[in-house]
């Protein structure tokens, strides 16, 4: 009872936001006059084709249904039906994706009908996967051109490929098909910046994608993707930028069924106490693999199985039996561990017997960007002409019987191997031997200065004069505490009182400066990604050093600008560096020499390309405030001014250091 309430609850719940929400209700596929049809069930009518896009391995079609939810009550339905396999329905929030699994890829046309979604499959272009219908992921709704923002690449965590465009809006048409071997990107009624009509060479970041070229065709921008090996992609739009991801297709030769985990046909096996053999006869009668089993197969098993797929029901049943799996095209050969193991390894014995007779070849190898020398050392773990028996490092490449000589003059490697070797010493050589990319690198180092002084000084005196026989007698007196400074402005007054016969002489000294400055220094260098570089610019002061037994002898210290760094560019295009930054100056005369002002960074940072950043920054500030007075004439109120001097001081510097490196283009995305 208490379980029927908390269902009721929870529907009564759940309810008003299933009806305020347009549902997914039903799915059903069909075929009618030989063509396909998916179609979809909602509560309400649909406003808009929902955006959807297509995957060419796996096969899928994929359709996003924003403010929709899922009310079938399951995610999965099986068809299996023409070339339609199933339909998955995933409800990630506020938001619905429809997959349809096909055995081919195809293309389709979705329309409404009604409050139904109406899917209908293109069976005339599975049997032709390698040329495929654009997909459009926006209609064109406005008539006027407008410019593509940015072109980019970024290089996921997984090692796919990623090209990501940002829109002038989210109005722009998008068609993207499959076109041979690449993969064929149109904007409508777009147009590009000069800066972005380029081909760029992204094979150094180790995706499936090689190259991306982006140029202007009438009205429209065409970007052409020629990615490498097995590959499938994916597209999507987010607001104003829109990704293409190119992802590697991991084919292991030896695996039943590609993909993660088991990905056979489900069946169901219910047997009591049947032979091994019978048993994977009827796998094989089901998955249409020719299995060969060993005669050392024997006895029987019990299993029930229900809705398991084919590959992982052959996986339990060698567990259970203790036996092993080779796979060769489509046939699996079935046979004790212990039996398989012992034939490998005879295998590999007569394989090691043949390289030992088999002859071996020279053959010369041009190195273009790299040194000879240096990757001879590479191949054979020691030096140029040394066998690799010496090396414990080069049986990764070499044989027993393999050599290698660097030819310094002509930048040539001459090894001797045999045929399959020389292969792989080819294939290891088009890795290696590749142009570096250049990095330039710039540092502003900024040092500013603001001083402030005030004094204010006085100077006091009086005399009394008096008249005795024809002389003049004075009696003086002063107080001397002139401002401080070389320049200073003064102001005097001499006051004479006749009654009194004496003379007073005041004279005010003040004294006021303000100044700043500022140094620039902007030291450049260019150098090859991991590579170390050194520029520096500045004086080599002398100075004598005694030794031990009285002699001496001169020296010299630097006091210079100098900037050493060592770039690395990473997979996503940023790059990091290892900095070590001097500005030292002369500084002030000692009776051993030149002292030398010491400003010194060293630091490892990571900085996008053509990006700045702040490594660091010293800031000082010496404030001085001084007082000189009359002992206790200088602490009367007011009149105490006349009886002192007083100064006041600021001085502040600061230094920055910025850094911004930029990898330069190379010469085949420079079009």
């Amino acid at each position: 009872m208490w379980r029927r309430f908390v269902f009721a609850s929870t529907l009564m719940v759940l309810a008003p936001l299933a009806w305020a929400q347009t549902a997914i209700e039903s799915v059903t596929g069909s075929m009618q006059g030989g063509v396909e049809y998916v179609r979809i069930d909602l509560s309400k009518a649909l406003d808009s084709v929902p955006a959807g896009f297509t995957i060419q391995a796996p096969a899928r079609i994929a359709l996003d249904f924003p403010g929709v939810v899922n009310t079938m009550g399951r995610s999965t339905i099986d068809i299996n039906e023409g070339n339609l396999k199933s339909v998955s329905v995933v409800q990630a929030g506020d938001r619905t994706r429809v997959v349809l699994n096909l055995k081919q890829p195809t293309t389709y046309k979705a329309e409404i009908q009604g409050k139904s979604l109406l899917v209908m499959l293109n069976t005339s272009s599975a049997n032709a996967p390698s040329s495929s219908a654009p997909t459009v992921f926006a209609e064109n709704r406005t008539r006027d051109m407008q410019a593509l923002k940015d072109v980019d690449f970024r290089r996921s965590a997984d090692g796919s490929g990623r090209v990501v465009v940002t829109l002038p809006n989210n109005n722009v048409g998008v068609d993207i098909r499959q076109q041979g071997k690449s993969l064929v990107v149109e904007f409508m009624k777009s147009t590009l910046s000069e800066g972005l009509r380029r081909r760029m060479d992204v094979a150094d970041f180790g995706t499936p994608i090689k190259t991306v070229s982006t140029t202007q065709v009438g009205d429209k921008v065409r970007m052409v993707i020629e990615p490498q090996g097995v590959w499938e992609h994916s597209a999507y739009q987010n607001d104003e930028q829109f990704v293409v991801e190119v992802k590697e297709v991991k084919v292991d030769p030896k695996k039943l069924t590609q993909g993660i985990g088991y990905n056979g046909q489900k069946l169901s096996l219910n047997f009591q106490s049947i032979e091994v053999r019978s048993l994977l006869q009827v796998i094989a009668d089901f998955t249409n693999f020719n299995i060969v089993t060993s005669d050392s197969v024997s006895g029987s098993v019990t299993l029930r199985l229900q809705d398991v797929p084919w590959d992982q029901a052959l996986d339990i049943i060698l567990q259970a039996k203790s036996l092993g799996m080779r796979k060769s095209g489509n046939v699996i050969w079935v046979a004790p561990k212990d039996e398989i193991a012992t034939k490998e390894k005879l295998d590999l014995e007569s394989m090691t017997a043949v390289q030992n007779l088999e002859p071996v070849k020279t053959q010369s190898f041009q190195i273009n960007f790299a040194k000879a020398a240096e990757i001879a050392v590479q191949i054979t773990g020691g030096g140029g002409g040394a066998s690799p028996a010496s090396g414990a490092g080069s049986a990764r490449i070499l044989s027993a019987r393999g050599s290698v000589i660097a030819e310094p003059r002509t930048n040539q490697l001459f090894v001797t191997d045999i045929p399959s070797r020389l292969e792989q010493v080819q294939s290891l050589l088009a890795k290696l031997d590749v142009a570096v990319r250049q990095v330039v690198i710039e540092a502003r180092i900024v040092e500013a200065s603001d001083t402030f002084s005030k004094s204010l000084g006085v100077k006091l005196g009086g005399s009394a004069a008096g008249n005795s026989g024809g002389t003049i007698n004075r009696a003086s007196g002063s107080v001397n505490l002139p401002a401080s400074g070389n320049v200073a402005g003064t102001f005097a007054l001499n006051i004479f009182n006749s009654a009194a016969d004496q003379f007073l002489n005041l004279e005010i000294t003040a004294l006021e400066s303000d100044g700043k400055g500022k140094v620039i220094s902007s030291p450049r260098v260019v150098t090859a990604d991991q590579t170390k570089a050194l520029i520096e610019q500045g004086t080599e002061l002398p100075y004598q050093v005694a030794s031990s037994s009285g002699a001496t002898s001169i020296q010299f210290r630097k006091a210079n600008l100098k900037l050493e760094v060592t770039p690395q560019i990473t997979p996503e295009g940023s790059i990091i560096l290892t900095l070590d930054v001097n500005k030292d100056t002369v500084g002030q005369l000692t009776p051993g020499g030149y002292a030398i002002d010491t400003k010194h960074i060293q630091t490892q940072a990571l900085v996008e390309n053509g990006g700045t950043i702040v490594i660091g920054g010293i800031f000082t500030e010496d404030q001085t405030n001084q007082v000189d007075k009359v002992p206790f004439f200088g602490d009367l109120p007011i009149l105490g001014n006349l009886f002192k001097s007083t100064s006041k001081s600021s001085n502040k510097k600061e230094m920055l250091v910025f850094i911004t490196p930029r990898v330069l283009a190379d010469r085949s995305s420079s079009n």
